[in-house]
């Protein structure tokens, strides 16, 4: 198969047929009502692409939102049957262009499918549908004493099932982990309209290959996720924080390493530069120090998180922290992570558009990757904030343009390849929980090779022989 091709479909066009457009509406409309199927150029527009930067979408011949499986079922029949393309979407928040349009192609749009079937405190799990909006699970499941851990950023947003195709963290991941490992189950409908069951409901279980994982993070290109049986936790006691001041980014990186040496296990351990912090104060006044050279914020949600937090403290101290303010009440700490949340929105508004980074180095290297992002952004004359799930080694480099000048957008494209690349070079990964999708798919045969990427290859061809699955993503 030659480099860039999908699998059936070249390009994730559709086959030359004027009159597939017709055929297909016509099909669609035999189980679906009317208004799941949107056709209206200037409404199918705004379906073809998610935030990110600099990775191409095609015109949708279609917009469809089902309610049901059944319809879902339709739709991939409907599909294989005339040769044309699925995209699968939830909220559109991804960053890596993964739910981006193909040429003529059907968007599926989950959004509509957001019930939440089943909360069980005994077994503690909850079952969903795919468009369930992360914040709204959050809320739903505190009511019963219990907790979903995984927050990306746009949780307010995002969908579960969005966070399931792009194996999504956030900031609590350093306690309590990424998405894969709250699924336990699955319900998916294949390219062909085959339903696929996944999983268990048990908190145990080991029969056979463990296809659900198989289906976290691989970018709706395998199936479409109507289902999920996710692992919930007991509710943790309110945390408390402190932020950090410190005259370096190298002092902050030293104060995360002991840390983790130490044995401590926070609940959150974020980090914020210099031009970060500036941003997220014009834009929402929260009086941060500004002059700072790093923000380290740290939160438990123990038995006793003053004695943590102290003890944390003390080692910041040690390694150079200028200042150590423990927050004093849970409203205190929640305001201090509302200013890490806000750091993406608040880069965005230095020039424009942002493109955001998401490598991911071990936590040794977190250091290093810091100061090599310093002298890219001073190398290509950028503005670049980083903000960084610093528990994780999971930084957010954040590059800030002006989207009309074309020599700035070049050289934002140039320093966020180069800063891919010192990732890999520190022994890191090219992406810690935003995908591949458009955006990185160089990188990732560059990350796994010419091995991984034919046997990755051969997994697509298993799942989705004609190629019609969310083509030209990942490979």
């Amino acid at each position: 198969m030659a480099p860039g091709a999908t699998l059936g479909i070249m390009n994730g066009a559709p086959e030359s047929n004027p009159d597939l457009p017709g055929r297909l509406l016509a099909r669609l409309r035999e189980e679906l009502p009317a208004d799941a199927i949107l056709t209206d150029p200037d409404v199918t527009a705004s379906y073809a692409h998610d935030m990110a930067s600099f990775c191409e979408a095609g015109a949708p011949a279609a917009v469809v939102l089902p309610r049901t499986v059944e319809q879902v079922q339709h739709v991939m029949r409907t599909a294989t049957a005339l040769r044309v393309p699925v995209v699968p979407q939830g909220a559109r928040t991804g960053l890596s262009g993964a739910a981006n349009a193909s040429e003529g192609c059907i968007v599926l749009s989950l959004t509509r499918m957001d019930a939440i079937l089943e909360i069980n405190p005994v077994d503690r799990i909850a079952v969903v549908e795919p468009g369930v909006v992360n914040a709204t699970l959050s809320r739903a499941v505190n009511e019963h004493g219990l907790y979903y851990p995984p927050d990306p950023s746009s949780w307010e947003q995002c969908t579960i099932g969005g966070n399931i195709g792009t194996a999504s963290g956030g900031l609590c991941c350093v306690k309590y982990g990424v998405t894969a490992e709250y699924v336990l189950g699955l319900d998916v409908v294949l390219a062909d309209g085959r339903l696929l069951r996944t999983g268990r409901r048990t908190a145990k279980g080991v029969a056979g290959y463990d296809l659900t994982r198989l289906f976290v993070g691989s970018e709706g290109s395998l199936g479409i996720v109507v289902r999920a049986v996710l692992a919930l936790k007991p509710e943790p006691r309110g945390q408390l924080a402190l932020a950090a001041e410190f005259g370096s980014a190298a002092d902050a990186c030293a104060a995360v390493c002991r840390i983790m040496e130490g044995g401590h296990v926070p609940s959150l351990l974020e980090l914020m530069d210099r031009t970060t912090i500036r941003a997220v104060n014009d834009l929402a006044q929260m009086g941060l120090p500004e002059t700072t050279e790093a923000l380290l914020l740290a939160a438990f949600d123990t038995a006793d998180p003053a004695a943590d937090l102290a003890a944390v403290g003390e080692l910041c101290a040690a390694a150079g922290a200028t200042e150590v303010v423990p927050a004093d009440t849970h409203a205190e700490s929640e305001l201090l992570l509302q200013a890490r949340r806000l750091s993406l929105t608040a880069l965005e508004a230095v020039k424009g558009t942002t493109m955001i980074d998401d490598v991911c180095v071990p936590r040794s290297r977190l250091a290093d990757m810091l100061e090599g992002t310093a002298r890219i952004a001073e190398k290509y004359d950028l503005t670049i904030g980083v903000c960084a799930h610093a528990g994780d080694g999971n930084t957010h480099p954040t590059v800030c343009f002006d989207a009309a000048d074309p020599d700035e957008s070049r050289r934002a494209r140039e320093s966020f390849d180069e800063i891919m690349a010192l990732g890999l070079e520190l022994g890191g990964t090219i992406t810690g929980e935003h995908g591949v999708g458009v955006l990185k798919k160089e990188w990732l045969a560059r990350e796994i090779g010419p091995v991984g990427v034919e046997l990755q290859r051969g997994i697509k061809q298993t799942f989705d022989p004609l190629g019609l699955l969310n083509p030209g993503k990942l490979f």
